[in-house]
């Protein structure tokens, strides 16, 4: 997804240039650009596998978040909680199996994202104030 977006990104912005628009190609490389890395894995904490992340939480108390490249709701969790992400462990879904079948397990079968569990309980698609609050506990 980041990938094409920044492809998107130099498309339009070549394009607007040839046509003499530059203020246009600026914007949209900009605009671009920025939902390609909003939207790239880097922009989120390392992530671990489900079995490392639950290990950790056992002994830290941190809770868990489930999430996957390119999820809106993902990326609203993430620019919400700033450097307090960093507090959590970050499990991508679409990289670890494991981590699916976790978040079917409290989602009534889907895999919806974000899903945050703690050691007391599981929220899908929480409010980033909740994320929060548990990331500074």
């Amino acid at each position: 997804m980041s990938i094409v977006s920044f492809a998107m990104a130099l498309f339009a912005g070549v394009t607007s240039l040839a046509a003499g628009n530059v203020g246009t190609a600026l914007v949209l490389f900009l605009v671009l650009t920025v939902v390609a890395v909003l939207t790239s894995p880097r922009a989120f904490p390392k992530s671990v596998s489900d079995a490392s992340a639950r290990a950790a939480s056992a002994v830290d108390g941190r809770p868990i978040v489930y999430w996957r490249p390119g999820c809106p709701f993902c990326i609203r969790l993430r620019a919400s909680l700033g450097r307090d992400a960093n507090r959590l462990h970050w499990v991508d879904i679409w990289a670890d199996p494991e981590g699916a079948a976790s978040v079917r397990a409290v989602a009534d079968g889907n895999e919806t994202v974000p899903t945050v569990i703690t050691a007391s309980e599981a929220m899908v698609n929480p409010q980033p104030d909740r994320v929060r609050e548990l990331a500074r506990a």
